[in-house]
This record gives C-alpha cells, structure tokens and sequence, in this order.
C-alpha cells in the first residue's frame, strides 16, 4: 500500500491485567501509550523490498542517483511519496555520496554492521511507528518515528536515539544514527526535536501535516505560526525552529528521551505477548541496550538526554560533531599544544554573529586563496564589506588586502582554528546567514511579524524581490526542507534594504544603500547578544556536562568551522570531567575532518575532496566502540587525535578513499596523540 496510515493503535489506559485462576506471579503489565504522546500514533509496515525503513525503497543505487523521487501530482503529495523524498535528501545532505568519498565501499546501505561492502541494495524491512510529542497545548506537536527491523532481536534489544541533524525534519539521522541502527538490528528513535519542516505560508494559510502533507486545517498541524492581528503577510513564511517562540533547544534531550519511551510503547505494541489482545510490557530499560546517538544538533540533543535522564534510559551515549553550549560552570580550562586556549566556549550565538560578521572579509584574504567556495563570494561586495566594517571602527586596514587579513585575524581570535580558514567562504555562502537569522529568532521568540532586524522568510523572483511561494515547491517542503531557509525556493529577505524587500545574498544592502552583504542586519544579529530574552533563552540551552557516569564517547573534526572545536567538543569535555565524578567520556578529534560531509563529494565545491576526509567514518567507528562496551565490557578508546591523510590530487577529482587515509582509532595511542585530563585541564596535542 502507499499510504503511510495502515492502522492505528490501542490506547490502552488500565495499567495491570490479572489472569483469571492464577496466583500473583502471573500479574502482567499492559503496554500504554506515554501520556506526552498527541493523537493515535501511524503504523506502517515495510516489505524491504518496494518500500523499506533505510531507503524508503530506493535502495543504495537509488540514494545515490542525482534523480530525485517523483511526485505524481504536485500539489497533492501522497505521504508515502514524502516519506520517500525526505529519506533521499536527508540521506544525501549528511554524507559524500561520492564512490571515491567512500559511499558503498566504507559506508552506505550496502556496507553491513561489520564494515563489509556488499553488492545488495542494503533494503531494510520491518514497520514504522509515527506520532507527535505535545505537552498538552498543542503547539509544540514533536514529530517522533520509530522504525523497528525485521532482523530486530527480542531476546537481545536495542534502541538507538536519533535526534535530527541541524534544524531537520524527523528523518534528519538517517544517514547517520539511523543506518548504524538499523544494520545492528536495533530500534531506531527519531525526533525533530521541535524544529524540522514545519512551515507556514501566511498568504494562503497552508500549513503542513504530521506527515508533510500540505493542508488549510491548522489543528494538528506540525505548525501554525501566532500572528498579530493585521498583520499583512507580505509573501512572508513563518518557519518552525525560527517562529515557534518556544525556544525548542532548551527541550531537546527531553525530547529525545520522549522518542526513546516511544520506542519502548512501538516495541512493546508491536512485538510483546499480547492478553486478551492488548499487548503487555515486554522490554523495558532494564532488559534493552540504549545508545544516544546522532550528529551535529542531534548529537547535542543526545549529550542533552544524557544529563537530564532520570530514570536511567540511557546506557550509553556516541556523537559526532555535537553542537554543545558549554555554561562554564566547574571552572575547566582547554590546552591546545601547550598553550592555553583564551575566548573558547562560547555560545552558538555569540560565535555565530561573529562568523556573519567577519567571514565574507575573511574569505577575500590573500592568504585564502583557492580556498573551496572562494567563487560563491561577490568580491567587490566583500571589499564593501571590509570598508564598511572600517568604517565602523570594528576592523582596521589601509587597503582591502589588510582589512580582509585582520578580518581573518578576528576569527582566529573569536576561538577559528587556523585549520579553519578555508572553511569561511563555503561556510558564509551557505551556511552562517541562515543559522544566525533562525536563531536570533529562536532565542528573542519572535513573531514572524516581529521583522527581526529587518530579516524575514520568503520565496524570491527573477529581480530577487519577495513574491508568493510555488505551490507545488512549498506542498514538497517535507521532503527538500532542511528546516532553516535558505531551503526549497524560500529565502532570506533583506526587509530593511534601501531599495525595498530583496533577497539576502550577493551585494545585498544596507539601509545605507552600501552592498556590503547588509553589515548593519549582521551588526543588529550581533547586538542581540545582549538582549535579556536572548541572553535568557541562551543561557536555558547550556549544559553542564554531568553524564551521570555513562559510557560517552564524542568524535569532532579539528577543522569543524560551523561548530568549532574550541567553543564546543573541547570546552564541554573538560567541563564534563571537572563536573562528572564518575566520568567515563572520551574524546576523539580527528585531523582534516571538517562540519559538512556531504560538502566533500559537492562537485560545486572542488578542493572539499583533495582536503578533508568523511568524519561520517569516525561516527560510525564511535558507534561501534559504544556498543562493544555495552555488549561486550570492552574498554572505549582512550581520548586522542587521529591524524588522517588527505586523499589529495586534482580538485574535484580526488583519488578514490583507502583505508590508508582515515587510520584507526588507537587502544593505545602514542603519547603525541593522547589527549590527556588533569587537575581541571584538557590537554590537547598539537
């Protein structure tokens, strides 16, 4: 069948069942859906074959083709249909589709739990559960699924936590936690933590479903967007993880553990004894293996659970890349060869704000050239840039080639490694302005209306102005979404431009008329820093770094420049130990391994190939050392570098990956590789 509802489930309420003519042994536990779950969780069963749960029926050819899925009818999408698009991009936004990059031979549907590549499609059957998380109001409407494999072990269960990547949609992991999971037979938990594709057309009221579905009835509705009364919708479209005004980071690990108790009801519902046809409670936490997991946001979220679980869900925790606010709290220092690190953790936001506002001068440096991305930058806007940051008094030089470098020198400075440097151009055209513009909504729980520092959300015409979004581009949203626009024809709208509404982008202007990539809506983003709701809302999504004494193991690439090192992995690992009585966390920081895999394989990008290796191999090596301690009682690796070689040659065109280039992690890493904890101080090597 193509539709997603095949059935829906029970609700039973009544917490014990007595069998009839038998003694007190015999009292059983009745399955019961979690009081946070919203409405009658979906069932879908998969064959593995049409369809399944990694692949949505694409299998690993079809992930990899450039042709995307189909939709019949474009402004009527099936959810079946959603499903299939969603599963494709999310795939291929969180690692290199690339055969050389190593999809297919050292990851991807067709390489099994052990690391063998196979000739197979690497289709995985088994069902699928799907419902929202809400506390009661309505509006928070958490989309959670469950997929359970049909190779899924009863008599030795796990379940796998992914949290979605980035501002995602629910299948946000599934490259990533998601395929470690499933291979393993393991229960996959997936969330959106509050954020994903959940959009708003203010002009035509439409509005999305649980399951992406275009729709006018805002009851039930992923989200619908408080607007002012009177307020003109000027093509504007309200977004999810930006307008939500809820501030959704501050719940992300409480949202993953609510996924994790999902699986634990989809478990128990679809594979525990039944009596009397309600289904009993078969696994538990006690009797079932659960890893947090996931990358990126979803790796914070997992870090999130971890501290906040009470009631001892968890067992053990593996991330990658982890998107982690340190609150500074233990009193923990960072050294990195030797020298103590000065002006690392800081927030998402504050770091952020620094990139929109130093980068695009940054990338024009001399000492960058060639650096991948470079052509995305519009140079004589770039130049405005510098002067007009002069002008300012926040940077200094007598020509464009002296700004751009003490531009350069500022990031550096702001806790950029130099490792980073050439990350700056790709990462400022297609990444920092609309991580900045999302969260400076998010932590001031601004209205769509609100026009915060004159930004906005809207699809964009041939001369760059606002104007009405394709219906049938907005209907696919579920499916090309990312969750932070720039995403699927909408765009970010310079609201405040001399000129009028225009697309924030190349040459863009400030209200001064000046293309200079609009310095003053940057210099507003960072000006929020100091506003009390922000300052507030940033302070409410920090952590401590107290694990509870569980098994964790981090993997973070040392060239990262979306979620530096410096202001994330490093700071909270120190503080994790100084906090963590009982720490049993360990750190891998890898050479040459940067935010955006999927950058790697980019043919846009020439130069992400001959340089940087797939973290994605890292993750999955993480993965496998958390489970052969949970399973097993093998010791995680000890904290260290690993120090890879990058497949060099022609840009765009590396040699084919070997295993020669991403080395193992050690058991016992030589001491100009460990990474080392004492008194209060990481030690890091060079």
């Amino acid at each position: 069948m193509n539709h997603y509802k095949i059935s829906t489930l029970s609700a039973a309420t009544f917490a014990a069942l007595t069998l009839a003519g038998c003694g007190s042994d015999s009292i059983v536990t009745v399955n019961s859906l979690p009081t946070f779950v919203a409405g009658t969780p979906q069932r879908l069963p998969v064959d593995g074959s049409s369809n399944d749960l990694l692949t949505a029926g694409l299998g690993k050819s079809g992930l990899q083709s450039a042709v995307s899925p189909t939709i019949n009818d474009p402004l009527n999408p099936t959810a079946a249909e959603l499903r299939r698009l969603a599963i494709y991009n999310n795939y291929r936004a969180l690692v290199d589709m690339t055969t050389n990059g190593g999809y297919g031979v050292l990851y991807g549907p067709n390489v099994d739990a052990n690391g063998v590549a196979g000739s197979g499609e690497g289709k995985i059957g088994g069902v699928e559960y799907m419902a929202y998380a809400d506390d009661g109001s309505g509006k928070q409407n958490v989309t959670m699924v469950v997929q359970i494999p049909a190779t899924f072990n009863a008599s030795a269960p796990c379940i796998v936590s992914a949290a979605s990547s980035g501002s995602r949609g629910v299948y946000g992991a599934i490259a990533t936690a998601g395929e470690w999971g499933l291979k393993k037979g393991c229960a996959v938990a997936y969330t959106d933590k509050g954020t994903g594709n959940g959009a708003h057309d203010l002009a035509t009221n439409t509005v999305f479903d649980m399951f992406g579905r275009p729709t006018t009835n805002v009851a039930g509705a992923q989200f619908a967007a408080t607007v002012p009364s009177g307020t003109a919708p000027n093509n504007r479209i309200a977004v999810k993880h930006a307008h939500s005004q809820q501030n959704p980071e501050k719940d992300w690990g409480k949202f993953t553990l609510q996924a994790i108790k999902f699986a634990f009801f989809a478990l128990n519902e679809e594979l525990a004894p039944k009596v009397n046809g309600a289904a009993t409670v078969k696994f538990v936490p006690d009797n079932t293996l659960v890893i947090a997991s996931s990358v990126s946001n979803g790796g914070g979220a997992a870090l999130m659970a971890a501290e906040l679980d009470s009631e001892n869900l968890i067992d053990g925790v593996a991330v990658g890349e982890p998107q982690i606010q340190p609150d500074g709290s233990g009193g923990a220092s960072v050294k990195f060869g030797g020298n103590t690190v000065t002006g690392g953790g800081k927030s998402l936001y504050d770091y952020t704000t620094q990139a929109m506002l130093y980068q695009p001068c940054a990338a024009i440096s001399t000492q960058l050239a060639g650096a991948p991305g470079a052509a995305f930058i519009v140079g004589i806007s770039a130049q405005a840039r510098c002067a007009s940051l002069v002008q300012k008094g926040l940077l200094t030089g007598a020509n464009a080639n002296e700004q751009a470098d003490n531009a350069l020198a500022k990031l550096r400075a702001a806790g950029w490694l130099p490792e980073s440097d050439l990350l700056h151009a790709s990462h400022f055209a297609f990444a920092v302005p609309a991580i900045a513009v999302t969260y400076a909504n998010t932590y001031a729980q601004a209205n769509v209306a609100d026009n915060l520092c004159g930004y906005g959300f809207a699809a964009t015409g041939a001369d760059f102005k606002p104007t009405a979004v394709s219906a049938a581009a907005f209907a696919r949203l579920f499916g090309t979404g990312n969750g932070v626009p720039p995403t699927s024809g909408i765009n970010i709208v310079n609201f405040n431009s001399a000129l009028g509404p225009i697309i924030e982008g190349a040459g863009s202007l400030s209200a001064g008329s000046v293309a200079d990539y609009n310095l003053d809506g940057a210099r507003c983003l960072a000006d929020k820093l100091s506003n009390g709701t922000v300052a507030a809302n940033i302070k409410a999504v920090q952590r401590s770094g107290k694990l509870q004494g569980k098994p964790t193991i981090i993997v973070h690439g040392r060239n990262d420049a979306l979620v530096p090192v410096n202001h994330s992995s490093r700071p909270y690992v120190a503080q994790s130990k100084v906090n963590d009585a009982n720490s049993k966390l360990a750190y891998i920081e890898v050479t040459n391994a940067q935010h955006f895999d999927a950058f790697v394989g980019n043919a846009a990008l020439p130069g992400f190939d001959t340089r940087f290796i797939p973290l994605h191999v890292y993750y999955v090596r993480a993965m496998d050392a958390m489970y052969d301690t949970l399973k097993n009682g093998k010791a995680l690796p000890p904290s260290q570098v690993v120090r890879t070689t990058p497949r060099g040659g022609t840009p765009g065109a590396a040699p084919a990956i070997t295993a020669a280039n991403v080395p193992a992690i050690s058991a016992a890493p030589a001491a100009a590789d460990a990474i080392t904890f004492s008194g209060n101080t990481l030690s890091i090597p060079q």
